[in-house]
């Protein structure tokens, strides 16, 4: 019997409808979503491993997945007959046989978020699932100046909300960049990974920073710190998207 195939999945997703990307009992998934289309189509019950996990509410606009069947079917035909099966809010672009040690979440080298802000007076119906509407100016120059304090390998114990089991709070963050078109205020962040709201609490940081209720300096004193209650409050999870992931494999 030959050795089952490794195939990855490249998708995005609006995660709106969803309670995450993990695979919850009674509760609506990417995950389960994903898996109930693949058994549709293989006739039979896979595990898909995701890159990572993005909470309730939380959008990908790049994101890999992988799994293992013995089933035939071509890879280069499973996006056109998962988006047969899947909803309108989950697509799948690429699907390739890749390696067998291959693993989406071990493997990633890089992960991307960007998140979202409306700075605008009057909020946008159009886009209250797809980005914070925050209607007081913000200073874009001050929280650039507080994102570079983030850049670097830092513990941050304090910028995370508890409730994964993790051996460690250090991580390396490559590039946190800021930009702003037509009153969206986009926050770029690349890392070799990232603790459970980092990026939202962060987002939260540079909020305080931009309306004056810290200085940028003060994000480092945060860090050496660790204490959560000293940082910016986590900010909702309709902002942030999963935008980009990285392997060497």
């Amino acid at each position: 019997m030959s050795e089952p195939r490794n195939i990855a999945l490249l998708l995005s997703y609006d995660g709106t409808a969803y309670h995450g990307w993990q695979r919850q009992r009674d509760l609506p998934t990417v995950q389960q979503t994903l898996e109930d289309a693949l058994q549709s189509i293989l006739k039979h019950r896979v595990s898909v491993t995701g890159c990572g996990r993005t909470d309730a509410g939380v959008h990908a606009e790049y994101y890999v997945a992988n799994f293992r069947t013995s089933a035939r079917i071509p890879a280069e035909r499973l996006p056109f007959a998962l988006n047969s099966r899947l909803p309108s809010d989950v697509a799948v672009a690429r699907a390739w046989e890749t390696v067998k040690e291959f693993h989406a979440t071990f493997s990633c080298v890089r992960k991307e978020y960007t998140y979202r802000i409306l700075n605008s007076e009057i909020r946008d119906p159009l886009r209250r699932n797809h980005a914070w509407w925050y209607p007081q100016s913000l200073d874009l120059e001050r929280m650039r100046a507080a994102a570079r304090q983030f850049v670097g390998t830092h513990d941050f114990a304090a910028v995370r909300s508890t409730g994964t089991d993790i051996k460690s709070t250090v991580r390396t963050i490559f590039a946190f960049d800021i930009y702003e078109k037509g009153g969206i205020i986009e926050m770029v962040v690349a890392a070799n990974g990232f603790l459970y709201n980092m990026v939202r609490a962060m987002v939260g940081t540079l909020v305080y920073v931009a309306i004056g209720k810290l200085e940028p300096p003060d994000v480092r004193k945060i860090l050496e710190t660790r204490r959560r209650s000293l940082a910016g409050p986590t900010v909702p999870p309709h902002g942030l998207y999963m935008s980009g992931v990285h392997y060497d494999i």
